[in-house]
């Protein structure tokens, strides 16, 4: 799964969320500190560039200069570096790197060279995380840009899930520190996290019996849960649970909403004790964009074109398009497709644009007509990428994610469990 140089596509709609993004991110980035989706508890790496601080030689640089640099730091690097990158990724950044996948190929990915004293990781933070968890103990883990985080991942802390968990434990009156199968050798409830979530809550998963999921194997994950338990607790992302689940035939009244800001998430016992999953409240700000709407609009202006979109989005835009699926999926739908096929995609703009790119053949196109690059991936800077490499020749290392032991091992469990759930 080597990258391959892709052609750079700008991004040319009129309408933008934020056209800037398109440039450095730095202007983003002027707060010390983590950014959104980054563990809270994590210890600033020492020695340290603040999100907002890249040098100025960097941040100066024409992008030949920086794809020069890049180029030649990994040359020197060779076989000690690795370099991964999410399908979300700007086209600068993935032409540099060695694997290029959705959450699930990079978590495998990072497995699959040990000899790498280096791994860095164009993604975002939890992602990072989960690379340093699987890695060896000799391998270090880089994020180019510590701005790089989750608004999704954001939206279940260790705290609140903690504090659900034991209220969901005394309504089903199981001890929440030590739940046991019943009488028919099943848990009363299972706790199922998605990769987009801090290492807290996959050790948290793997603590409690419980398991990480992706986009690619939520199904297979799901069935794996059912068959040990009799419910499950689905954090963070409310729709790819939802659509996951109902796509298994589990019936919406038997989902309810878990809200973490009410008591009993919003919900009275008696629906707690019906229920098969309960769905955590968050989302993913760019794919909750996708509505029904923009499908008819693609239908009306395309007559016969087909569209398919990411399960994080909302559950009447799954069930109105013509397929659902992991990047990955979207990927391999794009690949069986015929020339001159017509296909709108719901999901992030640089991987319709990449997918337009690689199929000139075919006409492909984002549903959402404002288009939203999820703004945390696009932190991931060609600059920043040559500042790291850069520095790790020299030496140093910076912006390194490590996950502490205590955290590390219960995390690898639920990891490990995922990584057997092969997707069908």
């Amino acid at each position: 799964m080597t990258a391959s140089v892709t052609q750079r596509i700008d991004l040319a709609p009129t309408r933008s969320c934020n056209p800037e993004l398109a440039a450095g991110p730095w202007a983003f980035d002027s707060q010390p500190g983590y950014g959104p989706g980054a563990s809270q508890a994590d210890p600033m790496p020492s020695p340290v560039t603040h999100p907002g601080q890249l040098p100025q030689a960097y941040r100066e640089m024409s992008s030949d200069q920086l794809h020069d640099r890049i180029r030649r730091a990994k040359a020197i690097l060779a076989e000690r570096l690795v370099i991964l990158g999410h399908f979300y990724q700007r086209d600068e950044v993935v032409q540099h790197a060695d694997f290029l996948g959705d959450s699930y190929q990079l978590a495998k990915a990072a497995l699959s060279k040990p000899e790498a004293e280096h791994i860095v990781f164009c993604g975002v933070h939890f992602m990072a995380e989960t690379a340093d968890i699987l890695s060896a103990a000799d391998q270090q883990v880089i994020l180019p840009n510590l701005a790089a985080g989750c608004s999704m991942a954001d939206m279940a802390d260790e705290d609140s899930v903690e504090t659900a968990w034991e209220e969901i434990c005394e309504v089903y009156g199981v001890d929440p520190h030590h739940v046991t199968p019943g009488p028919d050798g099943k848990l009363p409830i299972l706790p199922v996290t998605y990769m987009n979530s801090s290492a807290a809550l996959k050790a948290f998963c793997g603590q409690h019996g419980g398991i990480v999921c992706t986009s690619s194997n939520a199904s297979a994950v799901l069935e794996w849960a059912f068959e040990r338990a009799h419910r499950v607790l689905f954090f963070p992302d409310q729709h790819l649970g939802r659509n996951t689940a109902k796509a298994m035939g589990v019936p919406l009244e038997q989902m309810p909403l878990w809200n973490p800001r009410r008591p009993l998430g919003g919900n009275n016992p008696a629906d707690l004790q019906e229920a098969k999953v309960l769905l955590w409240h968050g989302f993913c700000s760019v794919h909750k964009r996708f509505n029904v709407r923009q499908i008819a609009k693609a239908r009306a202006e395309h007559p016969g074109c087909r569209v398919i979109v990411h399960p994080e989005s909302p559950m009447p835009v799954v069930d109105a398009a013509d397929a659902a699926g992991s990047t990955d999926a979207i990927r391999k739908y794009v690949a069986a497709s015929s020339p001159g096929d017509v296909i709108a995609i719901g999901t992030e703009i640089n991987l319709v644009n990449r997918l337009a790119a690689e199929y000139p053949d075919r006409t492909i196109f984002c549903l959402d007509p404002v288009i939203c690059p999820c703004s945390t991936m696009y932190r991931i800077h060609p600059g920043y990428l040559a500042w790291v490499l850069e520095e790790l020749v020299e030496g140093r290392t910076p912006n390194q994610i490590s996950v502490s032991a205590d955290v590390a091992q219960p995390a690898r469990v639920a990891l490990d469990r995922m990584l057997a759930a092969v997707p069908r």
